[in-house]
């Protein structure tokens, strides 16, 4: 029996950041796709689980809904302990979190479908000048992530943390965009050292888009 379900989509960086998560905790859970080219974020029963209109939610068993990725991952290291995903120094926690927010904060929230399709209603973007948008906020906050990054292991030290579940679906939309990663090869071998983990293996896009059942 799942203890948790996740309404996300599949290419959606942060249902991607709580797969992981949710993999290395262990954690049973049950998923629904939400599909955002489809627009079903909008329709009356996502909005009753997130008013936002967007993912990922994750519904508890008790029916407690719980949205925002970084937050769904703070609960979920207060719930599930082992293995730690944010340091228990408050010192290391805040640093942790800021690096997180690089990315949660600084990259995805102007880089999301949501802001792409406004810059093509509204302003004419066609595909190219959206993709190099994408890419160029990408590299400023890459660029500030690899001053920071450890030359071995994770920035979750020898484990993989926050940082590390924040990282690799970023990177996975960077490729998925075209962007050169080779100024950031500290990034890159982290991710590399990621993807041999079952838990950052079975929450990648291509693999749940397997287990997803074909359309009526």
């Amino acid at each position: 029996m799942s203890d948790v379900t996740l309404y996300d989509y599949f290419r959606s960086s942060a249902g991607y950041r709580v797969r992981i998560a949710l993999n290395l905790k262990r954690v049973a859970y049950d998923r629904v796709e939400i599909s955002l080219l489809q627009g079903e974020q909008r329709r009356a029963e996502h909005l009753a689980r997130n008013r936002q209109g967007l993912v990922p939610a994750l519904v508890l068993s008790d029916g407690t809904v719980l949205t925002q990725s970084l937050a769904i991952l703070d609960w979920l290291d207060g719930t599930y302990p082992e293995p730690h995903l944010f340091p228990s120094d408050p010192l290391a926690r805040a640093q942790a979190m800021a690096q997180a927010l690089v990315i949660v904060a600084d990259i995805h929230p102007i880089d999301n479908l949501r802001v792409l399709q406004r810059l093509e209603s509204q302003f004419g973007a066609d595909a190219g000048a959206k993709a190099d948008w994408y890419r160029h906020w990408i590299a400023l906050g890459l660029d500030a992530l690899e001053a920071s990054a450890p030359t071995d292991g994770f920035f979750g030290d020898t484990a993989p943390g926050v940082v590390d579940c924040c990282l690799v679906p970023q990177l996975y939309n960077a490729r998925r965009f075209e962007l050169d990663l080779s100024p950031w090869p500290k990034l890159v071998a982290i991710d590399a050292r990621a993807a041999h983990l079952p838990a950052f293996a079975a929450a990648h896009p291509d693999r749940v888009a397997d287990r997803m059942a074909p359309a009526a």
